[in-house]
């Protein structure tokens, strides 16, 4: 059984309240319930925090047992040269993933300092960003 686990950074616990336009209206809880009965095969589990650290501590954790990372940093992706390395440092794949097309989105989110350690970028199909990031690994 594939190990997965999916990892949200700041503000992404206030999915389904904030600026539903851009993010939706489904809360990421019940959403993982969703995805973990769809993977029944798949060993998943969740972590989100809003501190880099926390991140990163979770990045080396895991990053040398399981078989991948659905990483979904936040403003992170677009300021953290420290998630980028811990990324680096570590032998799980990650994929990185945001709901929105960060491209349609303000210039200083064009850029991802994680981008270049990561196996790919899904960004801009909502919710099934996540499902996409999964079926990378599978």
């Amino acid at each position: 059984m594939k190990k997965i686990i999916i990892i949200n950074g700041p503000n992404l616990n206030l999915l389904g309240v904030r600026e539903k336009n851009i993010y939706g209206s489904q809360d990421f809880l019940s959403f993982f319930e969703e995805l973990k009965q769809r993977y029944l095969a798949v060993d998943l589990s969740y972590f989100q925090s809003n501190h880099e650290g926390e991140i990163i501590d979770k990045l080396h954790e895991i990053g040398f047992s399981y078989d991948g990372v659905v990483l979904n940093a936040g403003a992170y992706t677009h300021t953290s040269v420290a998630i980028g390395d811990a990324i680096a440092g570590i032998t799980t794949p990650v994929v990185e993933v945001h709901i929105s097309n960060v491209h349609k989105r303000e210039a200083f989110r064009h850029h991802s300092y994680l981008a270049p350690n990561c196996v790919g970028v899904i960004c801009g199909f909502g919710l099934n960003s996540y499902k996409l990031g999964i079926d990378s690994f599978l």
